[in-house]
């Protein structure tokens, strides 16, 4: 029997570890630009300084982020650890700088102003972003099992890392939420009487619950407009919605609002965290709550606070608080 093509046996090997079909196609991109790099050479024959050589070139010619010289690097430590089972050693390549960027933060009234210009279930997916401190991929892959309207909780299966968390559900959601599924479930309903009515899971549960993919808990919460056939197994099912759609509709909404920031989905998130802080509530309680493995990362929000450690106070407004009421500022030509 032939060996497969080497970007097959990289799909199987991908399928084989359970990896989203989003990781799939985006290591497969890498692999397939890495050998046109090197003018179709096998990987098999490159090694540590082929991929120091692409991804420097990533970095100095395509003068690439830092994540996306990351990913390509992922991509192909994969080919060559997984598939190829060849050890490379350590790379040794120019790596792009990773920007020190404070996050985007819509003040309270701006974020209602921009969800206030959505509409339907972009409206309902932009208040759990904020009120629940969701990314925009843990939103469109909730399922109807992991909404807790008792206990006002949302379960996030499978975050960043692989991690489960619980986030909270906000009161204000509710309504509209239990509305939307009522929607929804019409719309299973009628798929199942049509004979479909399955949903995708994860591998090893749909090995343990070969009849679960047709029962109402397990569906998507935000499901796609319309039925499609599953990439790998052929199968047609109603996944979930995309994020393009959402991340279309905030960006109209924010320039509908006259926002004069760049807003996105993520920015909600960033809003959800900050706000909190404000309200007083202890930074390791939002860190649970955004599912951040390190500390570290969730402080970059007190420097968008300009709290810090020490609730770092303007030595203007310290200066103009210890002043007598009828001292003024010359605004003149004078300097201060």
């Amino acid at each position: 029997m032939p060996q497969k093509k080497l970007l097959d046996r990289v799909r199987d090997a991908i399928r084989l570890k359970h990896y989203s079909i989003r990781t799939e196609e985006t290591y497969v991109d890498w692999i397939k630009r890495y050998i046109l790099f090197h003018h179709k050479r096998h990987p098999q024959k490159m090694g540590s300084s082929e991929i120091e050589a692409f991804l420097t070139h990533l970095a100095v010619d395509r003068n690439v982020a830092a994540s996306t010289q990351n990913q390509a690097l992922s991509a192909l430590l994969f080919l060559y650890r997984e598939v190829l089972k060849k050890d490379v050693g350590p790379v040794d390549a120019v790596r792009a700088k990773k920007p020190k960027r404070l996050p985007t933060v819509l003040t309270e009234e701006e974020a209602l102003k921009v969800i206030g210009f959505l509409s339907g279930t972009n409206r309902l997916m932009a208040k759990l972003l904020y009120g629940s401190g969701l990314r925009v991929t843990e939103c469109v892959r909730l399922r109807v099992k992991d909404v807790d309207f008792t206990r006002q909780q949302i379960l996030v299966r499978d975050g960043k890392g692989e991690k489960d968390r619980v986030t909270m559900l906000p009161a204000a959601v509710i309504p509209s939420l239990q509305e939307h599924l009522l929607h929804v479930r019409h719309i299973h309903e009628r798929d199942v009487a049509e004979g479909y009515g399955n949903v995708y899971l994860p591998y090893a549960l749909a090995e343990k619950y070969p009849n679960a993919s047709q029962e109402w808990i397990w569906q998507y919460v935000f499901p796609a407009a319309g039925r499609s056939r599953d990439p790998r197994t052929g199968i047609v099912r109603r996944h979930h919605v995309g994020t393009s759609g959402l991340q279309k509709a905030i960006r109209e909404a924010a320039r509908k609002a006259g926002m004069q920031k760049r807003v996105t989905p993520h920015v909600f998130r960033h809003s959800f965290a900050t706000h909190l802080l404000e309200s007083g509530y202890d930074i390791r309680t939002v860190q649970e709550l955004l599912g951040h493995k390190d500390v570290k990362t969730t402080m970059i929000y007190t420097h968008v606070l300009n709290r810090g450690p020490l609730a770092v106070r303007s030595p203007l407004d310290q200066a103009l608080a210890r002043a007598a009421p009828s001292v003024e500022i010359q605004t003149t030509n004078q300097r201060i």
